[in-house]
């Protein structure tokens, strides 16, 4: 059998004249021979009936003082992806179409038992093939799978994290074997920027499968990077379409396709708030474990962090600003004492004024012995603008180009990092507009094809 998955995101689900545009493009797939595989999003955006966020609002709304059990908000979080592939199906078939709707355990998709942030284990797509042989096209719900462990009856509804009906999409089609995986959204395909800050940007024909991947890491929202890594890992053609237009896209290919040295995009996050610890006031000997006992609060929460800065007197990383909260309550009047021929403990303020917290542990601590203070500065309002180049930043100059196009003109830059396919800058959230319509135009990449 010639299989082909096609993923519908929640635009290309959101109106009976979207629904209808991405079923012609399944039936259309079915006349040309291939089995369609169909995934989808849950219908909209927040605000919407039945757009995720709306339903994780609804919960949350029942007691804003009680966090609802990562479990129910599985379970709350499926029923979107349920109801859009109900409707969708039910579409398909009021085409002539024969259609069945399946859950992400029934697509066969086992996960691990992180509620909100599940990992794919394995996929036994019996049911999808079975479907098939039927002569219907299954419609599977994107973004969860079940899980089989925890000692409770039957498998527990798992859900994948934002972005996870992409990875549900690529992982059917390693597991299928698939000709190809198509992701279908509301632009042409990988553009060279966000097109609501460059609207000429144009639609990279062909990336490579690193370069999408890093593109996503760094904040694009046109493919969620464990789908491009899986298919990178199974060799599974890649795609990333138009719903609404017949455009071919963007196609993302194995390295050894696309050689040579350009520079892909830019890109950049959302806000982000950076932290920084000034470690000149610690002991020399316990700067080193200071610093890994820090990184090691953060790996436990398992908060993500951007532009790292490991310095011999320093500390600096950046989180999403959703996150800083939750950073803030980890960190203040964190206790880090240290061993040694004179016990040291260290005291973590990271707030700008003290908190109750810190005042009360500092007198608990101060008949112990020395108690050192380590405070974070704390800036709010930046964000990261990030050139994505493959074996380009190599080349004499161009870390000198970024930094010069931002700061002459006026776009202070106040950290940056670099790996081998993109370099990042820390520059003021109010700037990000200017800095990705002037590196853009820097590289011209308006000429990229």
């Amino acid at each position: 059998m010639k299989y082909r998955v096609m993923k519908f995101g929640g635009t290309s689900v959101r109106t009976p004249e979207a629904r209808m545009q991405a079923a012609l493009k399944v039936i259309s797939a079915r006349e040309q021979g291939y089995h369609p595989i169909v995934v989808v999003s849950a219908i909209g955006r927040r605000g919407e009936p039945y757009a995720t966020d709306t339903l994780l609002q609804v919960l949350g709304e029942v007691d804003r003082t009680v966090d609802p059990e990562p479990r129910e908000a599985d379970l709350m979080m499926a029923c979107g992806e349920i109801i859009s592939a109900v409707i969708f199906a039910t579409l398909l078939k009021s085409l002539g179409c024969p259609s069945i709707s399946l859950r992400g355990g029934q697509a066969g998709i086992r996960t691990d038992g992180v509620y909100g942030n599940a990992r794919i284990l394995g996929i036994n797509p019996t049911g999808v093939v079975e479907a098939c042989k039927r002569g219907y096209v299954p419609v599977v719900c994107g973004f969860q799978g079940v899980w089989t462990g925890g000692g409770l009856p039957g498998a527990e509804l798992t859900t994948l994290g934002r972005g996870g009906s992409d990875t549900s999409a690529s992982a059917l089609g390693a597991a299928l074997r698939a000709e190809s995986v198509e992701i279908y959204t509301d632009v042409d395909g990988v553009k060279t920027a966000d097109p609501d800050f460059v609207p000429s940007a144009p639609t990279l024909r062909r990336v490579t499968y690193d370069e999408v991947a890093e593109i996503a890491h760094l904040g694009a929202k046109v493919l969620h990077p464990r789908a491009a890594e899986i298919a990178m890992k199974f060799d599974i053609p890649l795609w990333v379409k138009s719903t609404f237009s017949d455009n071919p896209g963007t196609e993302i290919v194995p390295s050894r396709e696309l050689p040579g040295r350009r520079v892909t995009g830019v890109t950049h996050t959302g806000k982000l708030v950076y932290l920084q610890v000034d470690l000149n006031d610690a002991r020399q000997e316990h700067r080193r474990d200071l610093q890994a006992r820090i990184y090691e609060a953060l790996a436990r929460y398992q908060v993500n962090v951007f532009m790292t800065n490991l310095g011999p007197t320093s500390i600096g990383f950046a989180v999403g600003r959703e996150l800083y909260p939750e950073v803030q309550d980890m960190l203040d009047a964190l206790v880090l004492p240290m061993p040694g021929n004179e016990p040291t403990v260290y005291l973590v303020q990271s707030t700008r004024d003290e908190t109750k917290a810190f005042e009360t542990q500092k007198q608990l601590l101060a008949p112990l012995g020395e108690v050192r203070e380590l405070k974070f500065t704390v800036n709010e309002a930046c964000t990261m603008v990030s050139l994505v180049a493959y074996d380009f930043l190599q080349q004499p100059g161009v870390f000198l180009q970024v930094l010069n196009t931002l700061e002459s003109n006026g776009i202070p830059v106040l950290q940056t990092n670099d790996s081998d396919y993109s370099l990042s800058c820390l520059i003021p959230e109010s700037e990000l507009r200017r800095a990705v319509q002037l590196l853009h135009e820097a590289f011209s990449l308006s000429l990229a094809t």
